[in-house]
């Protein structure tokens, strides 16, 4: 299984920090963004490489925090330099399968989230189920719910919809970007774009993979904490002041 951080966007809302340097890198705590997010993925074994798809302006940032790992890393250089000219995070997925010839089962996380639970329990919800994977946490509040991708689930935890920004909301599950694809549902990805699947939002994918294959939604097993403006940030450095992992 490869798994893909997506790290491409420019994070103006988070200026001046992240002008010249890459949101997934800012510090929370003693660690990165980034390395709060991969930190417990080594220990499932189920990992074999790491891939982080990040424009022009971030590549070198990247790089020299990839070289100072001994996970196996890979940064990839999608040629944009400006939000303006960005890929969007759909086109990013298929970049990086291009230029890397992926075939594999993909984990696909944004880099710029942390959460207080390991993604291993992810791992082993899409092993049990069998089948490509998001995840979901309700959201009682709808101001919120209008500004996320939003889910329908069954009974059985099949994903039935998901709906970026919907103006009516159908439910309260709020789906944060982490997914699991099966290899065969990845290698769906260029025929999801020819489709006309939204390229901007990492949801969009889903709301269409949903519609043409068995995908299921794990309710989230703690929190997260989405780093969007630097009001964000600081709340997020609050909660892990002090912290050492």
């Amino acid at each position: 299984m490869k798994c893909l951080i997506l790290a491409a966007g420019y994070a103006t809302r988070l200026y001046p920090l992240t002008k010249n340097f890459p949101k997934p890198l800012l510090k929370v705590g003693d660690r990165t963004i980034v390395d709060w997010l991969i930190g417990d993925l080594c220990t499932s074994n189920l990992v074999d490489e790491y891939i982080v798809v990040t424009n022009h302006r971030f590549a070198p940032h990247f790089q020299a925090w990839a070289d100072a790992h001994t996970l196996p890393i890979t940064v990839v250089d999608d040629g944009t330099s400006t939000n303006e000219t960005r890929l969007g995070a759909v086109r990013d997925v298929q970049f990086a399968i291009d230029r890397l010839h992926l075939d594999d089962d993909l984990l696909i996380i944004a880099g710029d989230n942390v959460l207080d639970f390991s993604l291993n329990a992810f791992l082993r919800y899409a092993e049990q189920k069998g089948t490509s994977c998001s995840m979901r946490y309700r959201e009682p509040d709808e101001a919120k719910l209008h500004k996320c991708g939003v889910s329908e689930i069954d009974e059985n935890e099949r994903l039935l919809s998901l709906e970026e920004k919907p103006a009516r909301p159908k439910s309260e599950w709020c789906t944060p970007p982490f997914y699991f694809y099966k290899r065969a549902d990845a290698a769906r990805i260029r025929e999801a774009i020819a489709d006309g699947c939204g390229t901007d939002a990492p949801g969009s994918l889903v709301a269409w993979m949903c519609r043409h294959s068995v995908m299921h939604s794990m309710e989230m097993p703690g929190n997260r904490y989405d780093i969007g403006n630097l009001e964000s940030y600081q709340k997020v450095q609050e909660t892990y002041k002090g912290i050492v992992k």
